[in-house]
This record gives structure tokens, sequence and C-alpha cells, in this order.
């Protein structure tokens, strides 16, 4: 029982001395978002045939309405598949802040964006080929029309920037502390060799399960996956699954706006193969020594 509260007390004790990273972070997050997410969103309805590398690069911006704007995009066909993938795949969600908070090597995280913007260009412009050569035809449509997604899908965009970054801190944060406790807890019954045993031999699972709660359209999935590589336990290739695949909540507002409905099935089976298949490669190739901690 004493190390057990020993475990939880180191916990918060290291809780507490991230969360200032964290509210810097969003602060910095929250001004870039009222300042740029018009311009990129206009930048990427004109994006053209350069859409997929437009996407995977406005992708990368850290800000909550994006690639929820994106999905809005894509559902009135004003962008193609291939740049709407692009996105998503180069979306990270709460990676980015988390990774600065751990104190995170700025080298190390600038490899883990060069590698997922890499991934998404790949698949991007790969997708839209394919389908133009099916269909023989381009799948955008430049006069149609989309309203706004941000303040539905709780991104507080019209209160300043100060309340909604120390409300995102306060939520993330939350997670981080729960899954911080579960963590260390499971670490000290189970032992970190254990576990790196186990994650190590079974790398493709690893993989797989990333993937899974990656694509739950939820800010805890990103912040699961992104603690426990930085707590040693994900391979780089088995983060990079769940992060790839992670887009925040958009494939809520995917769901909601797009239609058929099996075209959103059909994005997210290819979001899932894109992300385990990448992670997979990473682990069994030199870049993932590269990404590695």
């Amino acid at each position: 029982m004493h190390e057990i509260l020993h475990i939880i007390e180191h916990s918060i004790i290291d809780w507490v001395k991230l969360i200032p990273f964290l509210f810097i972070t969003y602060l910095l997050m929250e001004y870039l978002e009222h300042h740029s997410q018009e311009i990129a969103e206009k930048i990427l309805k004109r994006s053209g045939q350069f859409g997929a590398l437009i996407g995977s690069a406005l992708g990368l911006i850290p800000q909550c309405g994006f690639s929820s704007a994106a999905a809005g995009f894509y559902s009135a066909r004003v962008i193609s598949l291939g740049t709407l993938v692009a996105v998503f795949l180069s979306t990270s969600d709460e990676m980015l802040p988390i990774l600065i908070s751990n104190r995170v090597a700025p080298s190390l995280i600038f490899k883990i964006l060069f590698t997922k913007f890499a991934i998404a260009l790949v698949a991007g412009f790969t997708i839209d080929l394919i389908l133009k050569a099916i269909y023989k035809k381009k799948e955008i449509n430049q006069e149609s029309k989309i309203e706004e997604f941000c303040e539905r899908e709780d991104c507080h965009c019209h209160h300043g920037i100060v309340k909604p970054a120390l409300v995102h801190t306060l939520k993330v944060g939350g997670f981080i502390l729960l899954v911080t406790l579960m963590l260390n807890l499971v670490i000290h019954f189970i032992g970190e060799e254990n576990i790196a045993n186990i994650i190590s031999n079974k790398s493709i699972l690893a993989s797989v399960l990333s993937a899974i709660v990656g694509i739950i359209p939820n800010c805890a999935s990103s912040v699961i996956v992104t603690e426990l590589y930085a707590s040693g336990i994900l391979s780089s290739g088995a983060m990079l699954s769940g992060l790839l695949v992670n887009s925040g909540v958009a494939l809520a507002v995917l769901f909601r706006t797009n239609s058929p409905k099996r075209n959103t099935l059909k994005i997210i089976l290819i979001l899932l193969a894109i992300s385990i298949i990448s992670g997979i490669i990473v682990d069994v190739t030199p870049i993932g020594q590269w990404l590695s901690m």
C-alpha cells in the first residue's frame, strides 16, 4: 500500500510540473488558430491537383478545427479524397503539446512530424491518382459550399484565447493524469522489462491495437498513444500507427456530414490500413531507430 501511495504521489508531482508547459503550448496554439485557420481553409479549397501536398502540410499546423473543416469540405466535395486522407494522416490532435510538455527533444518532434508529412503526402497523391485512373474525371467541385464546423465541435473558437487554452489544458491534463497513474501502476506490477518484451515481440499487434485506439474520435486517444510512446512502452512504429489514424473529432464530423455512410466506412478502413502498414514498416526498418526516444 505504501508503494502505491508513493506512485500516486510521484505521478501527481510530475503532472503538476507538466501543466504550465501544457497551458503555454495551448495558449500559443489558440493564438495560431485564431490567426491562421481561415487562411489555411481558403488555401485548401483552392489547392486543386496539389491538394495532397497542401493538405499534408496544413494538417501539421497544431489547431483543433482544421481537420474537422476538411471533413466538411470533402462532404461537399470541395476537396478530393486524397486531400482529405492527407489532412487526416498529418493531423496529430494532442500529440504536439504532450510531446512538448514532456520535454521531448525538438529534433525528435521534427522527425515525427516529417515522417507523418511524408506518409500523408504519398498516400494522398496515390489515392487521387488511383481515383483519377478509375473514374477519369476530377472528384473536386470548386463551387461547392460548406459551413464552418469548428464551434460545433468544442473548439471554443470565438471566446478569446486564454479561456479555451485553460479549458483545453484542464481537459487534456485530466486525461494525462489518469493515463500516467495507470501507466505507473502497470509498470510497477508488471515491470518495464516484461512490458518491453511484450511490445518488441509483438510489434504487429502493437501497431494494430494502437491504430484501433487512435481511430477513436476523441482527444483521449491521442493522449494515450503519445503518453505510451513518451513512457517508452510503445515503439516508434506503433506510436505512428495510432497517431496517423487520429484526427481528433474530424471523423465524427465526417460521419455526420458525409454521404453515403458506406463511403465514410471505406475511408476509415483506408486510414486504418495505411496507419497499420506504415507503423509496421517503420518498426522493421531503420526509421524506427531514427524515431526512437
